[in-house]
């Protein structure tokens, strides 16, 4: 499937198409293809999740202003968390886009919620960047 189609998905052309490649390409890709595992979606993922947590608490903060710390980070748990990650990436179909191994494929790679989470992840980073 086209990248470009994902892109026309969420509304955002990339400048840089290799940030969005990035942000698509599965750790198992690249150990079965012999390349470096920091050429994977796991570094963009990291900052994808920090912005969303960020971006969410602000958002919180600024909605809730008599609201505790605690209930806060209860909130915002429930909000940026797998589960709710997975029902976005299935939204927009993001694993259809993503290159991943062989292997992992026949594992059931493109239905489990964790690598559909961390990809939108990794997506937001590649936004942000």
């Amino acid at each position: 499937m086209s990248n470009h189609k994902l892109e026309e998905t969420i509304g955002y052309e990339f400048k840089n198409k290799e940030l969005l490649e990035l942000a698509l390409t599965h750790s198992s890709y690249l150990q079965t293809h012999g390349e470096s595992k920091i050429m994977c979606n796991e570094r963009l993922e990291f900052i994808g999740d920090g912005l969303l947590d960020a971006v969410v608490g602000i958002k919180l903060y600024d909605m809730m202003p008599e609201a505790e710390e605690g209930e806060l980070t209860k909130i915002r748990a429930g909000i940026v968390c797998e589960s709710s990650l997975a029902k976005i990436g299935k939204a927009i179909d993001i694993t259809s886009y993503l290159k991943m191994s062989k292997g992992e494929e026949q594992l059931g790679g493109r239905k489990k919620n964790s690598i559909t989470a961390d990809a939108v992840e990794a997506l937001i980073g590649a936004i942000y960047f």
